[in-house]
């Protein structure tokens, strides 16, 4: 089983060599391919050679890009995820729509659990109202609790002036915890044959990830806890290494203490199977360890 996370942070040299990754700095080091589960390419000063890219790519293994301000703006994606694609992507078309509303309000629900479930951690008294709002959801998520639960639940974690439109570190950090969340379910959902671009209630034509938008809504409260304990004013290079750390933390899913990165692997494969199948029992909802 894959399970590092490479990140690259500044100038080097990567190719391949006997199925390891060789990163020629001052020193070579070499990663075997099977370890790696996701690489992080955080400078522009690294080059990497074709016969490498296609090798990550046959393993499934995420590249993430970023930008010259070190913050992620490109991933690779394989056209070919599974050798049924064909068949997958014809199956995901023709999702059921009632099924796919349903799925949807379970994951409204989950997100919102979830956001109270942290927000009573801390010891915040909004809790109550998520609660409230819990009880409140309806079918497809009509009336918009999503909506009303995420203004009260980020005016109390980091403050009553705080809006997701605003630039500054908090969000700068929050987009950044997400963009890495959003592409570890890109890669699960291409490796198991489907495309990312069909959502459930994400539709933006613009959106190449709708249906990966969709899938990860109840796992933004790991990133959020992250970001309320880091250094606001200060968010470089050893606040993003926590952030990326998230995929090695341990949650609970299917009975059992598994890291993030396998957890959103498990529970990518129980919602598609639900989608398939017409079965949300399927899905396998994970547990924070609080």
């Amino acid at each position: 089983m894959s399970w590092r996370i490479v990140e690259i942070s500044n100038r080097a040299k990567l190719d391949m060599k006997m199925n390891y990754l060789i990163i020629r700095k001052e020193d070579i080091t070499k990663i075997h391919l099977s370890e790696i589960s996701v690489l992080i390419i955080e400078s522009t000063a690294v080059s990497l050679t074709a016969a490498l890219i296609v090798e990550l790519a046959k393993r499934k293994i995420k590249v993430i890009f970023c930008d010259e301000k070190r913050n992620p703006i490109a991933e690779n994606i394989s056209y070919y995820g599974s050798h049924d694609t064909s068949l997958k992507v014809r199956t995901e078309i023709n999702w059921n729509d009632n099924t796919k509303k349903c799925v949807w309000t379970k994951l409204v629900t989950e997100k919102i659990l979830k956001q109270k479930e942290l927000l009573a951690k801390l010891d915040k008294q909004e809790y109550k109202k998520l609660d409230k709002y819990l009880g409140e959801i309806e079918f497809y998520d009509v009336t918009n609790r999503e909506g009303h639960a995420a203004k009260v639940y980020f005016n109390s974690l980091f403050g009553k002036d705080f809006t997701r439109s605003k630039d500054n570190n908090i969000n700068a950090a929050l987009n950044y915890g997400y963009a890495i969340l959003l592409s570890a379910f890109n890669r699960e959902i291409v490796s198991n044959g489907y495309i990312t671009q069909l959502g459930l209630f994400h539709d933006n034509v613009y959106n190449m990830f709708n249906l990966s938008c969709d899938l990860m809504e109840p796992f933004r409260p790991l990133v959020d806890e992250c970001v309320y304990f880091i250094d606001h004013e200060n968010f470089m290079h050893d606040e993003k290494i926590e952030l990326v750390n998230l995929l090695n933390k341990e949650v609970l899913i299917d009975n059992k203490k598994q890291y993030v990165n396998n957890a959103i692997k498990i529970y990518c494969k129980s919602i598609l199977d639900a989608l398939d199948n017409n079965d949300i029992s399927k899905i396998k909802d994970y547990r924070n360890e609080l």
